[in-house]
This record gives structure tokens, C-alpha cells and sequence, in this order.
């Protein structure tokens, strides 16, 4: 694994896409670090975390495209995957390249609230608290990114599904205001959520019977509980949703000040489950 680390890592500064990202984040912070907290006199950085958080819709494509797309483009992924390493440490060692590249300007964020500080009231621990949970939702981006990118030969169709997906992930919390309540809608809902999750299955096996299986399955309890508890339904799809809103663990420190453990432990579920998902995918390749 550390041999794939070390590959991935340099190829990302050697190409200057690790240089070019780096310096993108810090100079976009750095602006709105002198309009909040300079000029303005806002003594919390993590302000300025929260109105720069949109850009790692743009960043995050550009760090994963290429990670398996440009491998199976270029037929490189049968030499990879026939080295004398595991598919794990294949997969963690192209994860953990690319979240070191995004650590190197989260790193440097770190000097910002020590700045704050030396002009005059600094809170450094919501500041770096804040830090710390920008770096792991940036983490769960790239995880999701990286399985986007192991689907696809083409490094373009990576990076637009990549945007695609956060930009939902990013407006997860609006769109949830406009899903219904009902029963008849939250029993919908679960149908349509347990067909999404039986087709990435399928993707990920190519096998019918299993979709089948799944499906069945699922829609079949559905049902069950719509006689036996139907009140299970109503507000369901909205809770579900609202659970899984990613940017809300953040924003939580960053606006709030509270920590929030259940969701520290969500981002790195998240990230496990995504990682679990492209060596499926990659597995999948190797075998056929």
C-alpha cells in the first residue's frame, strides 16, 4: 500500500494538480479570510469555512477523476491489479494520496485562527473543531468521488457525475423541505430508495437474480408494514433524508458550536461505505 501512496502522491504534485488545488483553497480562503475577519472583525474562522464549503463541489472532481478512470482508460488497472498487493491496499493507497493532497491546504487553515488570536479575541478550539470536520466532509466527498471515478473509463463522466452527486449532497438540506409527509408518499419513497440500492448492486455484480432478489425483498416488506404499522410512513422519507444530511454534522460546530459524536461517526461510516464500494466495483472488473 505504501508503494501505491507514494505513487499516487507523486503524480498528483508532479502533474501540479496537487500545487494548483492547494493554491486555489488557500488563495479563495484567504479572500474571504480578509473580508470577514479582517475587515470585518468576525472572531471565529469557522465563518469562513462555512462560506467556502461549496467549493469542494468543484475541487473534489478534479482530485478524484482521474484516480481509476484514467487506470482503466489506459488499461493500467490489469497491471495494478495483478501487482502483488491487495485490492484493499490498492484502493486505500489511491484514498489516502488524494486526502493528503487535501490536508496540505486544511494544514495551512490552521494558521488563520493564530492569526485572529494575535489581533485580539480568538476561539481556537471551535476554529480548529471546525477544521477537523471540514477536512472529514471533505473526506466523505472524495470517498464518494473516488467510487464515481472506479464506475468509469472517462475522466470527464467522473468528474460531472462527481459534481452531479454533491452538488446534491451540498443541497440536500433544501430539497428535503419539498418531499411529503404522507403515508402513501413515504411507502413511494422507500420503494424507489430500495430500487436505487438494488441497481447499484446490479452495477456492481451485473447480476439480475440478485436485483431481483433485493427488489422483491424490500418491496415486499414495505407492504407488510404498510398493514401491519402503516403509521411508520408518515414523515418518513422527510427524517430519512434529514438524517443523512452530510453538511449539517459541519455546520453544527461551525454555526452552533455543538459537537455532534453521532456524526463524526456518520463521516467516517460514509467514507467506510464508499471505500467498501469501489472495491466492489473494482473487484468486479477484475473478474470479469
Amino acid at each position: 500500500m505504501t508503494a501505491i501512496y507514494k505513487r499516487e502522491l507523486k503524480s498528483y504534485f508532479q502533474s501540479m494538480t496537487g500545487y494548483v488545488l492547494t493554491a486555489f483553497m488557500v488563495v479563495f480562503t484567504g479572500i474571504y479570510f480578509m473580508a470577514y475577519n479582517l475587515n470585518s472583525g468576525y472572531p471565529y474562522f469557522s465563518y469562513v469555512l462555512l462560506s467556502i464549503n461549496y467549493i469542494l463541489i468543484i475541487i473534489v472532481p478534479l482530485l478524484t477523476m482521474r484516480s481509476f478512470a484514467e487506470e482503466r482508460k489506459s488499461r493500467t488497472d490489469q497491471m495494478l491489479l495483478s501487482a502483488p498487493v491487495s485490492l484493499t491496499e490498492v484502493v486505500l493507497g489511491k484514498y489516502l494520496a488524494m486526502i493528503t493532497v487535501f490536508a496540505v491546504p486544511c494544514v495551512i487553515f490552521c494558521a488563520f485562527p493564530l492569526i485572529i488570536k494575535s489581533f485580539g479575541t480568538a476561539y481556537l478550539k471551535v476554529d480548529y473543531l471546525s477544521i477537523l470536520m471540514f477536512f472529514l466532509m471533505g473526506c466523505v466527498y472524495i470517498s464518494i468521488g473516488m467510487f464515481l471515478s472506479s464506475l468509469t473509463e472517462s475522466q470527464i463522466i467522473a468528474a460531472v457525475t462527481t459534481f452531479g452527486a454533491l452538488l446534491l449532497v451540498y443541497l440536500w438540506g433544501g430539497l428535503t423541505q419539498f418531499l411529503p409527509t404522507s403515508k402513501t408518499s413515504g411507502m413511494i419513497g422507500m420503494v424507489i430508495l430500495l430500487t436505487i440500492v438494488a441497481a447499484v448492486i446490479y452495477q456492481m455484480t451485473k447480476n439480475w437474480m440478485i436485483f431481483g432478489i433485493v427488489e422483491v425483498i424490500g418491496v415486499a416488506i414495505v407492504v407488510a408494514l404498510s398493514f401491519v404499522k402503516a403509521e411508520l410512513f408518515e414523515n418518513l422519507l422527510v427524517n430519512l433524508m434529514e438524517k443523512l444530511y452530510i453538511t449539517e454534522v459541519f455546520e453544527n460546530i461551525a454555526v452552533n458550536r455543538l459537537f455532534d459524536v453521532s456524526g463524526l461517526v456518520m463521516y467516517l461510516t460514509v467514507i467506510a461505505v464508499f471505500v467498501f464500494f469501489t472495491m466492489q466495483s473494482i473487484q468486479k472488473r477484475r473478474w470479469s
